[in-house]
């Protein structure tokens, strides 16, 4: 069954409290747990075909299955972690709470994307009798089919049954067998992964998302309530925007706050992976002009490398 949501409302990170919008930006729904930010190819909801037009008023609700045919999902966990259902794929969503959120892969692969993970986080991914609790910022990969539980990043708890072990960076398991944690070849996981390879362009997106939704929360003005999900709606999802400052997530892609624009408000553009100058400055009262420019990985930047989809910015999808 769809879930539905009846405000225009997002919610705030740790006590998920939900606050009203700027009209220009006000958010369609509550970006719960469980909420659907992306679709490509078939998907459902249950027996509910979802499609990107779904985007914003559909949700995982308790007990909820989304599965995949020729497609691929994402959904929204926790502010700042990510959920992206692979092809031929099902996951349910159990407890979509705040601070309790569980999710099973019933079939096929998902992966996990981590920017953000606080102390009051409980984030479990069930898998064939195994759950495995979340517990730094980082990539983690699931296959139900073949009873794995990867590590691209981060660390995790996996338990099952009255066993537990410690996964970290570079490690998996089989639930299946005796729990014990295992290196594998990265890099040679990440190339032949589609997921994978799926989900570092998802990253890439949304950082480019995040950018443009910060930068107009400084030129606009108001709507801007701290650390949370917040609507785009020149991307048609959902951005996850840090409190303050900027940080890297997994995959190497800057996270920019309003704060940190309003500190250094110089706005280079930004088209794939290259810079293509161009910038343009809007200083409000007590701010200041700073130069630079970021790729991903590099030194703390004065600047972000992303094209603004602001209305005074112009832009939009990224060509």
């Amino acid at each position: 069954m769809l879930g539905t949501w009846k405000r225009p409302l997002g919610f705030a990170l740790g006590l998920g409290l939900a606050t009203m919008l700027s009209p220009a930006w006000a958010a369609p729904t509550v970006a719960q747990p469980g909420a659907l930010n992306y679709v490509e190819g078939q998907a459902k909801i249950g027996d509910q075909v979802v499609t990107s037009k779904s985007v914003g008023s559909a949700a995982l609700n308790a007990g909820d299955v989304l599965s995949t045919g020729n497609g691929r999902a994402e959904i929204l966990l926790t502010p700042g972690i990510f959920m992206r259902v692979g092809k031929n794929s099902a996951v349910r969503m159990d407890t979509p709470e705040l601070t309790n959120t569980r999710v099973e892969v019933l079939k096929g692969e998902a992966m996990v994307e981590a920017d953000l993970l606080h102390k009051e986080d409980h984030v479990v991914v069930a898998e064939r009798g195994a759950n495995t609790e979340l517990e730094t910022k980082g990539v983690y990969g699931f296959d139900a089919d073949n009873g794995t539980v990867r590590v691209y990043d981060g660390k995790a708890n996996v338990l099952e049954a009255d066993r537990h072990v410690e996964l970290k960076k570079g490690k998996e398991i089989l639930v299946d067998q005796p729990l014990q944690s295992q290196k594998f070849d990265g890099d040679s996981a990440k190339a032949s992964d589609p997921l994978y390879s799926w989900s570092k362009l998802r990253s890439e997106y949304l950082a480019e998302a995040t950018a443009s939704t910060a930068q107009t929360y400084i030129v606009d003005g108001g709507g801007w309530y701290g650390s949370g999900w917040y609507w785009n709606p020149y991307w048609s999802m959902y951005s996850f925007v840090p409190g303050d400052g900027f940080f890297y997530n997994p995959f190497g892609w800057g996270l920019y706050s309003p704060v940190y624009f309003y500190n250094a408000p110089v706005y280079p553009r930004f088209y794939g992976r290259g810079y293509a100058g161009g910038s343009r400055a809007i200083v409000p009262q007590g701010g200041r002009f700073s130069g630079g420019v970021v790729g991903r990985g590099a030194q703390a930047p004065a600047a972000p490398m992303m094209r603004s989809a602001s209305p005074m910015m112009g832009g939009g999808r990224r060509r």
